[in-house]
């Protein structure tokens, strides 16, 4: 055991490496949203899928290679495979086909059921504890992001599209269920890396039609999924597993209610849409929800 046994207590509180991990989480995931859509003008869903995680690959497999932190031991083989196959892999392929045929503030509000997701199963299987203040905050900030998904425009729309957004929201609880015991004798670097390595080699068997398709692609289909590998993959997973390290599992996946509004407000300067005002209301509620969850933290 090393200096991350103490990571799962109950006693985790926000410091300044936590909330500047939280506040790339945030971020870099919100830039996503657009830069899929861009990338989805470009690429096929897969194909995406496999060239964004082959470009973070790379400097993950050379921090692995660099670094060489201690080998998983047998029980925990499954739990870094999970993080690979679910987490990135599979998390990335329905998420890509759901944006296909979903609104952007429609698939916000329904990823954003991931932290419920969490809360639950923190509680049944972490032994986590969330408050009556701590639930009231969430369901103040899911009442935000379903107000941002009202004022996008296109309404809610269950399809298979929908089922698709649902089903990667559920592998990203699961996941942050499943390897939250790996922070205790992993580096979060170490176990945000595997994840990066092993997701690029499940979605592998797509990259040579991935590579034929970027020899056709025009320069805002490279620039999203070169940006989609840098940004929202290789530095907002590194983020994610640093925060979930230093935070209970509920906890920290209370702040990506916080994606939504801020994807809202990337999209104002980048893509220049303006929110309207409910847009506006749902995203203080979001983050009025968010403050709850942390009052006297």
């Amino acid at each position: 055991m090393n200096a991350y046994t103490g990571t799962l207590n109950e006693t985790q509180r926000m410091d300044t490496t936590a909330a500047i991990a939280v506040a790339l989480t945030v971020a870099g995931w919100a830039s996503a949203f657009p830069a899929i859509r861009a990338g989805l003008a470009a690429f096929q869903p897969l194909e995406l899928g496999a060239l964004r995680f082959a470009i973070a690959a790379v400097p993950a497999a050379i921090f692995l290679a660099v670094k060489r932190p201690a080998l998983p031991r047998i029980d925990e083989l499954w739990r870094f495979g999970f993080g690979g196959a679910i987490f990135v892999a599979l998390y990335t392929a329905m998420l890509n086909f759901g944006e296909l045929t979903v609104s952007a503030g429609a698939a916000g509000f329904i990823i954003n059921v991931s932290p419920i997701f969490t809360a639950i199963m923190a509680m049944a299987l972490l032994g986590e504890r969330f408050s009556r203040l701590a639930w009231l905050g969430t369901v103040i900030s899911f009442t935000g992001i379903g107000i941002i998904a009202v004022a996008d425009g296109h309404g809610l729309h269950f399809n298979a599209g929908a089922l698709l957004v649902l089903g990667s929201a559920l592998c990203s609880a699961v996941n942050t269920i499943v390897q939250k015991p790996l922070f205790a004798r992993h580096h979060p670097l170490t176990i945000a890396a595997s994840n990066m390595v092993l997701g690029a080699l499940c979605l592998s068997p797509f990259l040579p039609e991935a590579f034929k398709q970027a020899a056709v692609a025009d320069t805002a289909g490279l620039g999203a999924v070169s940006y989609l590998g840098i940004v929202p993959s290789l530095i907002a997973y590194a983020a994610w597993a640093t925060a979930l390290s230093r935070l209970p599992a509920a906890r920290a996946s209370n702040f990506l209610y916080l994606v939504s509004p801020t994807s809202a407000l990337i999209g104002f300067f980048w893509l220049g849409e303006v929110p309207t005002l409910l847009g506006i209301l749902g995203g203080a509620l979001a983050l009025g929800g968010v403050i709850v969850v942390n009052l006297k933290r």
